[in-house]
Formats: structure tokens, sequence, C-alpha cells
């Protein structure tokens, strides 16, 4: 499939679109819809394909009969589980309504419970910390089994800033990384099902608590941070799967899809994004965070990401109005 260069402030070449339509369907439909503009059928039907062939077919054969992925609910440094799978398959565009899907999710509520340190609570029901529940209510709501309780913890569990951290109540300060999480979460309960003006008003005040922060710099010095204090992952490594770890194309991403108009706070970031496109048009996989996988969708960390390419060339696509004039990439050529 050919396709002409594309227009607007992510630029794409035709080659680099001929690039991104080389991949798996779970990939190559999102870049039919949102970059070359394919019809409604078309798109249908490359997206149909993601039950059947390449990275999702090969993720939803790896369900145990349990009902999980990976051995369980979730585990550190695994991204073989099962919240880790189900995230990979909502990012891939798993139609949640296909009979692969519905097997699938048949089988997580049948089965899959977050053992005795959480009184083996169903998993849609979520454990203890708002940066998984976040992620695991995300998952809920994709596949249209979204647990209300859940949404009522973490509203109850939002801090006075306006964001969430795992370390609460100890800490009172939000993260970046858990508030990300929640952030996704509600975000895809709002999509899924008319819910009430205290879960909007909670998303956007966490969605400020982000914004007033112009996605990665200090509130009290206005000085960018440098890099996560937990984890000493930098924000400005672009990493797919993103995981719990925020980024800023993450923070990018979620204001796309939440509809956020040209807010002049967003500037910086952006400027970031344009700066890390290289001379031939695509972006890096800046990071691959390290964990157990069931395989690898991309190349090593350092190579031509497909993935970030997209989510990049669709950030600026929403966002590339707010870019700085004369913004230089980071190999020296001039945007």
């Amino acid at each position: 499939m050919n396709a002409s260069s594309t227009n607007g402030p992510a630029d794409l070449s035709a080659e680099v679109v001929d690039w991104l339509l080389d991949s798996d369907p779970a990939l190559r439909w999102q870049v039919m819809r949102d970059v070359t503009g394919e019809g409604a059928d078309a798109v249908a039907a490359e997206r149909s394909r993601i039950a059947t062939e390449g990275w999702g077919a090969r993720l939803l054969a790896l369900q145990e009969p349990t009902g999980d992925w990976g051995g369980g609910p979730w585990a550190y440094q695994s991204w073989a589980s099962t919240m880790e799978t189900l995230m990979l398959l909502r990012e891939f565009g798993l139609n949640p309504d296909s009979p692969q899907a519905r097997r699938a999710i048949d089988l997580v509520q049948s089965g899959s419970e977050w053992g005795p340190y959480h009184d083996h609570a169903p998993f849609f029901e979520g454990e203890s910390e708002p940066c998984i529940n976040g992620r695991v209510l995300a998952c809920g709501a994709y596949f249209g089994v979204a647990s209300d309780r859940l949404v009522d913890r973490l509203l109850d569990e939002q801090l006075p800033d306006g964001g969430w951290n795992c370390d609460a109540p100890e800490s009172q300060k939000s993260s970046f990384n858990s508030t990300i999480c929640v952030l996704e979460g509600l975000l895809e309960y709002e999509s899924s099902k008319d819910v009430s003006s205290a879960v909007s008003e909670a998303r956007n005040r966490g969605q400020e608590y982000l914004l007033d922060r112009k996605l990665s710099r200090s509130l009290s010095s206005g000085e960018a941070i440098e890099r996560d204090r937990k984890s000493g992952h930098k924000w400005t490594e672009f990493a797919f799967p993103t995981r719990w770890r925020y980024d800023v194309l993450w923070g990018l991403d979620y204001m796309r899809r939440a509809g956020v108009s040209n807010d002049e706070r967003l500037g910086p970031a952006v400027d970031l994004v344009v700066s890390k496109r290289r001379s031939d048009g695509r972006w890096l996989l800046d990071a691959v965070h390290e964990g157990i996988v069931h395989f690898s969708l991309e190349g090593e960390a350092h190579t031509a990401s497909r993935w970030n390419t997209l989510r990049a060339a669709r950030v600026l696509m929403s966002f590339g109005a707010l870019a700085s004039g004369g913004e230089q990439r980071r190999d020296g050529a001039s945007t």
C-alpha cells in the first residue's frame, strides 16, 4: 500500500507513511485511520485482523486456562501479566465486541483474582495502588466490564493538588506516574458510558495537575524535571509500551485523546517532540523498560520506532501549532 505525504505539522513523507503501513495490523489500522484517512470499511477490516493475525492473535493465544496471562494479574517487573497484556490489547485496538475478545474477558472475569493480600478480589475490582487500579480501570472500561466501585475508590484517593500517588497517605504530593495511570482509566471510563459530573471533575483536576506543570516541570521553580525520582527514567525518553512509567509523549498523547485544545502550557512538551524527530522523519524508541515480556514489538532502544513515530505524528497533528519557530532536531537538522 503506497501513500502520499501527509499535510500539516507532522509532515510525514510518503516513505515514512509506507514504512508505518509495513507493520502489524495492530498498528496499521491506526495509521490508516489517523494518517492516510482510509474509509471506515477498510479501517474496520484491517482492525478485525488483530484478533486472528500478528501480535494480537499471539497474545490471545497465550492466555492461560485460569484466565490470566503470565501467571497472575500483576507482578513487579513482569510485563507479561494479565493487566499488562490487556493494556497492550487495548493499545492495539482489539475490537472489544469480537468473539475472541469476549472469550478472553469472560475467562478473566471467571478466573483471575488478586490473591489473599487483596482478599481475593476479582481482577476488574483492582487492588490497592492507584497506578495499578487506574490501568485496571482502563482495561475494564475498554472491554465493557468496568467496576464502578473501583472508580469510587480512585476518586476518594485523589490528593489536594489534583493528582494521585501510590505512596499516599504518607505522601500528599502527587506523582506523575500514578496520575497519568489514573487519568487513562478515568478517560476510558468516561468514553465508555454516561458518568457523573464527579468523575469528569476529578479527571479535569488531575489533568490540570499535569498542565500546570507543563507536563514535565516543577510547579515551584518552573525548571524541567530531568528524571523520575523513583525509577531514574528520563521523562524526555519516549518508550512504547509505556508500562506505568510516565514520559512527555505519553502526557501529550493523553491530552490529545482527552480533547484538550491548543493550551499554551503544552508548548514546551510539543517543542520536545519536534526536536526529537530525526532527519529521516522518524522518531526513535528511546527506552525499553526492563522486565519479562511475551515477545518484543520493536527493536532495541535507540532504533527507529513505528509506534513512537505514529504517536508523535498524531500529537503534532493536534498540537503542532504550539511549536516554537526555529526549533532544532536532535540530530541537527532544522524543522
